[in-house]
């Protein structure tokens, strides 16, 4: 299929690359495929939440969570996590207190959860092949637009590091992706994405669900894009590139979501 369709939002895409401009530079992307700079798969992800440079890095505070997670089944020396260690480490980073201050990016309580990874051992623990066993839980602060890390010790069930940052905009979570989908939706700006999708499936497009997305992070370039964008970089924006489940690939690279202040902008 070679067909395209022009829109006000672009067009359905049905070859198999699009070129995209993250920022002032090109990056080249694939679909479907591998998608290169900041990104997340389409409906998934792992759980690296990789990190940028960025500023502010929290200083180390430790503390214990009450009632941690039992331990379940435990890997060994540089073994991926297990998906009991993910939960126990998911359950230690945050206490009550800290989830209830925090914001995810559909503005319901506690920060948004980005991916939980084995974290590096200390310098000294190099070359002991009995070295504790942490983990480095991310989140992302939607209230304070912060990048929070938490490492957490397995075994003592403690928070051993902290790490705040701002301006550091690592891979974004699928239910990310989601949001600003349904944001993009309800826009008006949406109506070439809602009518594209109809053309190619006959139905109403009215929720994220109905779409494969992928997106990538949005920074902004003075003199790039229209001003109620130029924020992105310190707020966390998204470009999207939807994809009709067994379809065509739909364009919406002029479009970027701003999910902190949550509004649609579009680019020159």
């Amino acid at each position: 299929m070679r067909e395209t369709v022009r829109r006000h939002l672009g067009k359905v895409v049905a070859g198999a690359a699009i070129a995209v401009t993250a920022t002032a530079a090109m990056v080249a992307i694939t679909l479907p495929g591998s998608v290169s700079a900041e990104e997340s798969g389409a409906r998934g992800g792992g759980n690296s939440a990789q990190q940028g440079q960025g500023q502010g890095q929290g200083a180390a505070l430790t503390g214990v969570v009450e009632n941690a997670p039992a331990e379940g089944t435990k890997g060994t020396g540089r073994d991926p996590l297990t998906e009991d260690e993910i939960t126990r480490a998911e359950g230690i980073a945050l206490s009550r207190q800290q989830f209830a201050a925090g914001e995810d990016v559909g503005g319901k309580k506690g920060p948004q959860r980005l991916g939980v990874d084995l974290a590096d051992p200390d310098a000294a623990e190099l070359d002991d092949p009995d070295a504790p066993r942490r983990a480095a839980v991310t989140f992302y602060d939607y209230k304070d637009d912060a990048l929070l890390t938490r490492t957490v010790g397995l075994d003592t069930g403690k928070v051993e590091r902290t790490g705040v940052q701002h301006g550091v905009q690592p891979p974004l979570a699928p239910e990310e992706n989601a949001e600003a989908a349904r944001l993009l939706i309800a826009d008006p700006l949406g109506a070439g994405l809602r009518t594209d999708y109809r053309d190619a499936t006959g139905k109403d497009l009215t929720s994220p669900g109905q779409l494969m997305l992928t997106g990538i992070v949005y920074r902004a370039v003075p003199g790039a894009q229209p001003a109620l964008l130029d924020k992105c970089g310190e707020h966390r924006c998204v470009r999207l590139f939807p994809k009709i489940p067994n379809g065509s690939w739909i364009d919406a690279r002029s479009f970027v979501v701003d999910l902190s202040a949550r509004r649609v902008g579009k680019l020159g």
